[in-house]
């Protein structure tokens, strides 16, 4: 028999399983060690409860603001008096005890299908020991939870630790009242009034679920700006539907500490400001777990933030030593950690790999409405990194639109002035990763615009929205040329 590949594969997430998956796919002798379950904090703790949770509030919403004007007649026996008082209202607890099953359920079907591949799963926690052998391979110490340790011997080792929320020294949380957004699936009771500090990605997609589920909301946003590392079109409609939906938006606010006060949580803010209320979600971003790793003692390079560096194929700067997902701070979506494990197999195993490309991820914000982007984007046309052409169609117009009572959003082409390839677009709608997907298609096999109007699309649908863009920046194409 043959010499057998040895894999060790730090970190059971999205870079991690995937990788798995692939490595044991391609005969190697694979071992993934891991410290809480299968999937990572993506499906634990982060993606996958979260989207959940928002799945109940898409419906809290699309209830609320269309079923009078869909005509839809809601029996109950609130007095007259009283009429207009809320008539959905929500079970946090059952949510949440729904939310923690399915991720556990999914840890659970990760687990079966990593197992079934042929790899071995290990319950602890793995850290490189010194510098590569004289034979070219690693050694990793696996420490399980009674202390017990087993050093493994591997050929390649892909580091997917993965990140944890970071922590304002002043605003720790405690798991009651000031939460991280691991912590808020403990709730039993919805939040009355709920302060969210950080208007990125997760502050934004939380503060619009609790407010759905009708929590009073305050987003306290450092920035000019929700989603500052949005498009700006597409933040500009989330943060006017924050605040027609009664949400208190603050924008070039700081927040310096957060404090319980008996049954409350007091907020401070840089400028001397103190806003309360009865629960406080902190969402400042994420610090990679890339500490006790024994990482620099084998020669991996990390950058100034703690990230890990790598190349296009996941190499890191340590031989046989390769790195995926959140650790390395390419992108911090599920989709590229997946890809980057993927092509670290690929590149060691010998298989054919294309470099990771991060010109045709596409990623979405589950806010309502969701935010889908893909390729290049408006800030890279602004700012001359890119010469394209832009066509921005707001929903509004569109007859599927207007039948389900969908006012706010758009789509958002950006193609190339010469030849109409299709290079980056954004799309704000219900379901908007749904719908992103053609542009997706479009941007990896360098479609036009042209070929996008040409393709049929169902009447009335959103996706037609998709195609009338491409039509207008074809003809102006065409316009310009003639």
């Amino acid at each position: 028999m043959g010499y057998v590949t040895r894999i060790v594969i730090i970190g059971g997430g999205p870079g991690g399983y995937e990788a798995a998956l692939v490595a044991a796919q391609l005969g190697a002798e694979v071992t993934v060690v891991d410290c809480d379950g299968l999937g990572g904090a993506s499906v634990l703790t982060d993606c996958v409860p979260s989207k959940t949770l928002i799945a109940t509030a898409e419906v809290m919403t699309t209830f609320d603001s269309s079923y009078e004007e869909l005509g839809i007649i809601v029996a109950d026996d609130t007095p007259p008096l009283e009429q207009a008082a809320r008539v959905v209202g929500v079970d946090l607890g059952k949510v949440n005890r729904r939310v923690k099953r399915l991720a556990l359920a999914q840890s659970h079907d990760i687990t079966a299908s990593v197992t079934r591949a042929g790899a071995r799963v290990m319950r602890g926690r793995g850290r490189l020991e010194g510098m590569q052998a004289l034979d070219g391979s690693r050694k990793v110490v696996v420490t399980a939870a009674d202390g017990t340790e087993e050093t493994l011997t591997a050929d390649a080792v892909l580091i997917a630790t993965g990140g944890h929320p970071r922590e304002l020294p002043d605003a720790q949380p405690d798991g009651e009242r000031i939460l991280n957004w691991t912590q808020v699936y403990d709730l039993t009771e919805l939040p009355e009034e709920l302060i969210v500090v950080g208007s990125g990605v997760t502050g934004a997609e939380f503060a619009g679920a609790y407010q759905a589920l009708g929590s009073k909301v305050t987003l306290v946003s450092s920035r000019d700006r929700v989603l500052p590392g949005e498009d700006p079109d597409a933040a500009a409609v989330l943060e006017d539907v924050f605040r027609r939906r009664g949400m208190n938006v603050m924008a070039r606010s700081r927040a310096q500490s957060a404090k319980r006060v008996g049954d409350r949580v007091e907020v401070t803010l840089a400028d001397g400001r103190v806003i309360s209320g009865s629960h406080c979600l902190m969402a400042v971003g994420a610090i990679p777990n890339s500490a006790g790793l024994g990482l620099e003692e084998a020669g991996v390079k990390l950058r100034d933030s703690g990230h890990i560096w790598t190349d296009k194929v996941s190499r890191t700067t340590a031989p046989g030593v390769y790195a995926a997902g959140d650790v390395t701070g390419v992108f911090a979506l599920a989709s590229v950690a997946a890809m980057q494990g993927r092509i670290a197999m690929y590149h060691f195993l010998g298989d054919a790999v294309a470099p990771l490309n991060l010109k045709t991820v596409s990623s979405n914000v589950f806010t309502d409405p969701e935010i889908a982007t893909v390729g290049y984007s408006q800030a890279d046309v602004d700012g001359g990194k890119i010469d394209a052409r832009v066509v921005k169609l707001p929903l509004l117009r569109n007859p599927r639109a207007k039948m389900q009572g969908i006012r706010d959003g758009f789509v958002k082409i950006f193609c190339r002035p010469g030849t109409g390839i299709v290079v980056g677009g954004v799309v704000v709608a219900p379901r908007a990763s749904e719908l992103i997907h053609p542009i997706s298609i479009a941007v990896d096999n360098n479609l036009t615009v042209e070929q996008i109007a040409n393709a049929f699309t169902v009447y009335p649908s959103l996706s037609g929205s998709i195609a009338e863009v491409a039509r207008q920046l074809h003809t102006r194409k065409a316009g310009a040329e003639a």
